[in-house]
C-alpha cells in the first residue's frame, strides 16, 4: 500500500491551456429546436464554459480532493487509487463502493461519510462501516490496465485490494451502473468473501423463455427497449467506435463538458433543470478531473470490453443481494422476479426520488438502505 494525500497537482501551464481552449471554443451552428430536445442545450453549455474559463476555482477543488483519504496500491502491475474512510466504531464491516459512468470517486464521498461516520448525520455510531472507494481503472486517478486481454479483470483487482492489500476476510459491496456490473462479477467470482451485495442496477439473465415471462416482466422489457432506441446512442458509440469519439472529447473541453452534461441532466431526478441537483462547481470538477487526467478515452473502455466479451458475463450470483431502484435512473425498474433470475434478492426497494447519481442526489436514502440491508445479514 502506498499512502499519499496530495494526489493532484495540476501544472499552472495545464490550467492556462484549459482556459485558453475554453475561450477559443468554436461553437456549433444552432438548430431551430427547443432546448435539450436534440442534445445538450447550447445556452446552458455556453454559460458553464464561460464560468469554467473565468471564475471556476480549480485550485480550491484540487485542495479539497487532496484532503480526501486517498491511498494507492499496486495490483498485478497496475496502480489502483482508492479512498479509505475509517469507521468511527470498532469491528465495523468493510464495504466497497463502486461508481459508474460518467462519474468518479467524488460522487461517492458524501455516501462514504454517512456510512463511515453515521453519528455525524444523526445515525447510530454502531452502524458504521469501514468504506473503500476505488477509482475504476481508466477513471481519473487509476490508470487503465495495460492490455485488453490477459490481465486481471477489475472485479479480481478489487478482491485483491480488499483481501490481500487491506486484509479483509469478509466484506460487503455496493455498485451502480458499471460499478454494479463489476461488483456483481466480484460476488460471482468470490462468494466466500462477500457478506452481501447492494446494487442500484442488476444484470439481466443471459437466457430466458419468452413464453414464461410475466406481464410485469414483459412491460419492463418493452420499456427498456424503448429507452434503448431513444437514449442509448452514447453507449453504442462508446462500445463500438470509442476512439473516434475520444479524440474529439480529449481535444475540446467544451465537447467533453457537453457529452457528460447531457447525461447529468437526462439521468438525474432534476425535472429537466440540472441545477436542481448539481452545482456548477460539482459538474465542472467532474469535467476537470477527466480533462486534467486525460481519461475520458479510457473511461469508455469498459463499454468496449463488455460489448466484445472481454470480461466474464454475470450468469448467477449466490450472495445475498439488495436492489435499490431510483425512479429517474436509466433503464427503468426491473421487477423483482426478473432480478431473481440472476440474484438471490433479500431486499428490493423502490425509492421515492433520485436517479442514476443517487449517491450524490440522495445520499441519505442510499445510506439508510445499505445500512438496513447489511444490518439484516448480521
Amino acid at each position: 500500500m502506498i499512502e499519499t494525500h496530495k494526489v493532484l497537482d495540476v501544472p499552472e501551464a495545464d490550467l492556462d491551456d484549459l482556459r485558453a481552449r475554453l475561450r477559443r471554443t468554436r461553437w456549433a451552428r444552432p438548430w431551430p429546436v427547443s432546448a435539450w430536445t436534440a442534445g445538450t442545450d447550447s445556452d446552458e453549455l455556453r454559460r458553464l464554459v464561460d464560468y469554467w474559463a473565468s471564475a471556476y476555482d480549480w485550485r480550491g477543488h484540487e485542495a479539497a480532493v487532496n484532503a480526501l483519504p486517498s491511498r494507492f496500491a499496486e495490483i498485478d502491475g497496475t496502480v489502483v487509487h482508492y479512498l479509505h474512510f475509517a469507521a468511527e466504531s470498532a469491528g465495523a464491516l468493510p464495504i466497497l463502493l463502486a461508481n459508474g459512468w460518467p462519474s468518479s470517486f467524488l460522487e461517492l464521498v458524501g455516501l462514504a461519510e454517512r456510512l463511515s461516520a453515521p453519528s455525524r448525520f444523526g445515525r447510530r455510531p454502531q452502524d458504521a462501516f469501514t468504506v473503500i472507494v476505488p477509482s475504476l481503472p481508466g477513471f481519473g486517478l487509476s490508470p487503465q490496465r495495460p492490455a485488453l486481454r490477459g490481465g486481471m479483470d477489475t472485479h479480481d483487482m478489487w478482491h485483491r485490494l480488499m483481501a490481500d492489500e487491506l486484509g479483509f476476510d469478509r466484506y460487503g459491496a455496493h455498485g451502480s451502473d458499471l460499478g454494479a456490473g463489476d461488483t456483481s462479477r466480484l460476488a460471482q467470482a468470490h462468494p466466500e468473501a462477500l457478506v452481501g451485495l447492494h446494487l442500484q442496477s442488476a444484470a439481466s439473465p443471459a437466457e430466458y423463455d419468452v413464453a414464461g415471462l410475466s406481464e410485469e416482466e414483459r412491460a419492463y422489457l418493452a420499456a427498456d427497449k424503448a429507452w434503448d432506441v431513444a437514449e442509448r446512442g452514447y453507449s453504442h458509440q462508446q462500445q463500438t467506435r470509442p476512439l473516434t469519439l475520444a479524440q474529439g472529447l480529449s481535444d475540446s473541453p467544451s465537447g467533453l463538458l457537453a457529452w457528460i452534461l447531457e447525461k447529468y441532466r437526462a439521468w438525474s431526478d432534476c425535472d429537466g433543470v440540472v441545477a436542481n441537483r448539481f452545482s456548477d462547481d460539482f459538474l465542472l470538477t467532474q469535467a476537470s478531473l477527466y480533462w486534467f487526467t486525460n481519461t475520458i478515452s479510457t473511461s469508455f473502455r469498459p463499454y468496449y470490453e463488455r460489448h466484445h466479451r472481454l470480461v466474464p458475463p454475470v450468469e448467477r450470483v449466490e450472495v445475498p443481494t439488495a436492489l435499490a431502484l431510483f425512479p429517474a435512473d436509466i433503464g427503468g425498474r426491473p421487477p423483482r422476479s426478473w432480478v431473481e433470475r440472476v440474484y438471490p434478492v433479500t431486499r428490493y426497494t423502490n425509492m421515492p426520488r433520485g436517479g442514476h447519481f443517487a449517491a450524490y442526489e440522495e445520499p441519505d436514502l442510499l445510506a439508510d438502505d445499505i445500512t438496513a440491508f447489511f444490518g439484516s445479514l448480521a
